[in-house]
């Protein structure tokens, strides 16, 4: 797994409307100074099962890395390498949940 602020590879979740389906993602970010956001973007690794819902017409899902919250991705076309193309705005989904500090002031 190979984690920082502008990227992320490894195991993720994608929560879609008839169950979860655990993947391998590579993503990266970008802030849009312009707009005050994030935008994000990548893929998965190969998943027939996921490339034929998205064929299907699936667009939408939630997406759940280790140590951090879910976010809502949208899916688009698959890829020449078998997998499935994700994509969003906002905290990217590899930002790790605000850790509660109880000595924090």
């Amino acid at each position: 797994m190979s984690v920082s602020e502008e990227e992320y590879r490894g195991p993720a979740t994608l929560h879609l409307a008839d169950g979860p389906v655990a993947v391998q993602i590579r993503m990266s970010a970008r802030f849009e100074p312009i707009e005050g956001r994030f935008r994000w973007a990548g893929r998965t690794g190969p998943d027939e099962g996921l490339r034929e819902r998205v064929g299907d017409g699936l667009r939408k899902a939630t997406i759940v890395v280790p140590g951090a919250g879910e976010t809502t991705v949208r899916l688009s076309e698959p890829d020449p390498w078998g997998g499935v193309r994700l994509s969003g705005t906002g905290t990217p989904p590899w930002f790790p949940l605000p850790r509660s500090d109880k000595n924090a002031c």
